[in-house]
């Protein structure tokens, strides 16, 4: 796997989150749940709900990120739009580990 410079990633995410965060005149996330399936892996389940610039009306979803630990930092995080999908791919990916 190529690994990217520390700088060049932390840039891009800043990136992302100005530009997602740029389209809603208010935004915010709540926790759900936080769950240590094992062997590294970390899924954690919140809402977010936001107004986006130039609206009346609120856009609300619900998902889960799981989080790939390996020595003392996060080297994957995948979104799921659906907690269970999350879930049996924390399970899949803590599992394939031993």
């Amino acid at each position: 796997m190529r690994r990217r410079s520390s700088a060049r990633v932390v840039a891009a995410l800043r990136g992302f989150a100005e530009d997602w965060l740029g389209a809603f005149a208010e935004w915010a996330v709540e926790h759900e749940e936080t769950i240590a399936i094992g062997s590294g892996v970390i899924l954690v389940a919140y809402r977010q709900q936001g107004r986006p610039v130039g609206s009346i009306g609120l856009v609300r979803s619900r998902a889960a990120s799981v989080y790939d630990w390996a020595d003392g930092a996060v080297v994957r995080s995948t979104t799921y739009d659906d907690i269970d999908d999350a879930r049996t791919a924390a399970e899949r990916l803590a599992g394939s580990r031993g």
